[in-house]
């Protein structure tokens, strides 16, 4: 243990500690701005520094371990006047139109800014503005970029895809797509992870709440909405809802005061997933000789577009099974307006993503079957939470209401789509029914859970013994892919999710600046999947419907058609 005082207050530690997490163990809060623990680490707005009794330059706290004796003020004036003056440094080279930010209010220079009461930048304004396509999903706003280095960190570090770049120095630091290339010919997964790690508003998702205002005022559109399983656990919380409060079904209350008329679960086609994926599972378990396995999952876009790019030898692999949301639209175009009495140009699609990947996943002409899009705009759970503002609705007041039928009744292992490992567990409740005619314990596949990276585990299901594997973050997919590559692991099935944590984590979620709340909304997923009366997807009596009077059966060419794509021939 190593003891030093800060601030007057004595403290031990462990060695290899820094001044920053020292000073947080005694609650004496220091500033920071680019800091993100174990990822950005760099020190680059140099907002905490600090001053160490016998050393004459100020010490950065995020990076300078603690000494013995060590004698550290984290508030003397000299260190007040340099944070501020860097604050305005960086604010020099950010245009602070506030108002018009998507950032406004939950922004973390704007609350730095406030906290030292800095009214006015004495330096000359030198921001940066730079073309960029404003149709792609990930829109860079150049000049609010304040060079912390956090989308280039995350990116590096944590999705291995080393998309963003550092170039120039000083004054002329700047950040661009690695080559110079456009954000379009890069190797970019869309998983909106630098979008959510970047404390300012330089990196955000496409705004498409516009498009859906528009649709909602239009008498000739049935506009349909479909809410994705890890939207439930976090809608709520930049609208200032207690998890109580922000239940799925006051969710779908809030959609509909929106004026929207038919708002639907996407667990329904989450489970309506699970038939198909787990039927050509036990297909390739049935045929290996000729069949590809491991077989991949498929509903990450994300995930999709990394194997693309990075393993293309591996993409038949892939489940060619669409994601619940492709399928939904599908099934909204075609059986749904059908029972409408309407034809497929008259529904408008809307799905609530925690993803920023689904804009891009809707939008590739080769994953729509029965329209131009099947699903014709993706929102994240920003996005919706903004509408929600900007209509002036009182959601903590809403009643609840259920989801509509007949294509908003899910189960649980719907519902575990939103957290890593959930999309294997509830294939495998369907796989284990499909394989020995009988369900499982529910909680049978559990031992894939947890927030560990990259996970294996093995079942047995009659004679037959699964090796699976669970991988969550693209740093992880990289490691374990590459082990897959060279021979030195072998699975029958794996489930990769680009996000840390799964959808929970997604990149169209609600930001908190430096905080992870993928665990705990992950947690709240596996509450409402044991509280579900249904916990088998198979058991779903609107899914069994639907096969009997539109499918027939999982697999059927009527099947194939609608709910299954080639990702291979995925225009990228």
């Amino acid at each position: 243990m190593v003891t030093l005082t800060i601030d007057n207050k004595q403290v031990s530690v462990p060695a290899g500690t820094t001044i920053l997490d020292a000073a947080r163990a005694v609650d004496i809060h220091i500033p920071t701005l680019c800091y993100l623990r174990e990822i950005n680490e760099v020190a680059s707005c140099r907002v905490c520094a600090v001053e160490v009794e016998g050393v004459d330059k100020l010490a950065t706290a995020c990076n300078t371990l603690v000494e013995e004796g060590m004698v550290v003020h984290t508030n003397t004036q000299r260190v007040r006047l340099t944070r501020k003056t860097n604050v305005e440094l960086i604010l020099s080279q950010h245009v602070d139109h506030c108002v018009t930010c998507v950032r406004s209010g939950n922004c973390s220079l704007q609350a730095l800014s406030k906290a030292m009461n800095i009214q006015s930048v004495p330096f000359r304004k030198e921001a940066t503005e730079r073309p960029w396509d404003p149709a792609l999903p990930i829109l860079r706003d150049s000049s609010k970029c304040i060079k912390c280095l956090r989308c280039v960190s995350v990116c590096d570090r944590v999705q291995s895809l080393g998309v963003w770049e550092v170039t120039g120095s000083g004054a002329h630091t700047t950040v661009r797509i690695r080559g110079g290339l456009r954000m379009n010919e890069a190797s970019c997964a869309l998983c909106g992870q630098c979008v959510v790690h970047c404390p300012v508003g330089a990196l955000r998702e496409r705004d498409d709440t516009e498009t859906v205002f528009s649709a909602l005022s239009d008498p000739t559109k049935e506009v349909v909405f479909q809410i994705a399983p890890a939207v439930r656990a976090a809608w709520g919380e930049s609208l200032g809802l207690s998890p109580e409060q922000a239940t799925e079904k006051r969710l779908a209350a809030a959609v509909r005061a929106l004026g929207v008329k038919h708002v639907f679960d996407t667990t329904f086609s989450a489970d309506l997933t699970i038939l198909e994926e787990s039927s050509e599972f036990v297909e390739r378990l049935s045929h290996p000789e000729s069949s590809k396995l491991p077989q991949f999952t498929s509903c990450c876009p994300g995930w999709v577009r990394f194997v693309r790019t990075e393993y293309p030898e591996l993409a038949g692999h892939l489940s060619t099974a669409k994601s619940p949301q492709q399928m939904f639209g599908a099934i909204a175009k075609s059986y749904y307006a059908q029972k409408l009495g309407k034809s497929a140009k008259d529904i408008f699609c809307v799905s609530v993503m925690p993803c920023v990947a689904k804009k891009y996943e809707a939008a590739t002409p080769e994953v729509s079957d029965v329209a131009d899009q099947d699903v014709d705009v993706v929102l994240t759970t920003r996005e919706l939470d903004r509408m929600l503002r900007a209509m002036q609705i009182n959601v903590a007041a809403l009643p609840e209401e259920d989801f509509d039928s007949p294509l908003g009744r899910g189960s649980g292992a719907g519902v575990i789509f939103g957290v890593t490992g959930g999309v294997m567990e509830a294939a495998l409740r369907t796989a284990y029914w499909k394989l020995t005619g009988s369900n499982p314990p529910a909680d049978a596949f559990q031992d894939i859970r947890g927030q560990k990276p990259w996970r294996e585990a093995s079942f047995s299901i009659g004679e037959t013994t699964l090796r699976l594997a669970v991988a969550s973050g693209l740093g992880s997919a990289r490691a374990l892919m590459d082990a897959l590559r060279a021979g030195q692991v072998s699975y029958d099935f794996v489930e990769v999710m680009a996000c840390p944590g799964g959808c929970s984590g997604g990149g169209g979620q609600p930001i908190h600046d430096g905080e992870d709340h993928a665990a705990q909304r992950g947690q709240r997923l596996y509450a409402l999947d044991q509280e579900s009366p249904i916990r088998f997807s198979h058991e779903n009596p609107t899914i069994q419907t639907l096969y009997q009077e539109y499918l027939g059966h999982p697999l059927s060419e009527t099947a194939h058609h609608l709910l299954h794509t080639d990702q291979r021939k995925w225009t990228l």
